[in-house]
């Protein structure tokens, strides 16, 4: 079987997002699972790290890639990332579940095409999802 080396990779900074929803690695971690699943990907392990005095980095390890968040809370930011290989799983539902679950005041966002030869960088299209 021949393999693609086709990625998407969404990188998206969040500004504005509540202390208390960016200190929690428990927290966070419940819902990087969720937005993993809302994906379709397939979780191979989570890594999840409280820092003191605040902030949290949390890492899911999935088998088409990763999904990532890092935060600074008394900074409102959260740094977020989601590449996953192939063309079945798409990185921007992970991350606009987690948009919409931190509700930032403002996004930044930028999309990389790999594995094709040349990065190519897109605009994403972020949509905000119903949460159930």
């Amino acid at each position: 079987m021949e393999y693609s080396t086709f990625g998407r990779h969404v990188a998206v900074d969040t500004w504005g997002v509540s202390f208390d929803m960016l200190n929690s690695a428990e927290l966070l971690q419940a819902h990087m699972v969720e937005a993993a699943e809302a994906c379709g990907a397939t979780v191979l392990s989570v890594q999840a790290q409280q820092f003191e005095p605040q902030g949290a980095t949390v890492l899911v390890l999935l088998s088409e890639s990763h999904l990532s968040i890092h935060t600074y809370p008394e900074k409102g930011f959260a740094a977020i990332d989601c590449y996953t290989c192939g063309e079945t799983v798409d990185p921007q539902a992970a991350i606009d579940y987690l948009v919409s679950v931190l509700k930032p005041e403002r996004t930044y966002a930028k999309k990389l095409v790999r594995g094709l030869g040349e990065l190519q960088v897109e605009e994403p299209k972020m949509k905000q999802v119903e949460l159930v």
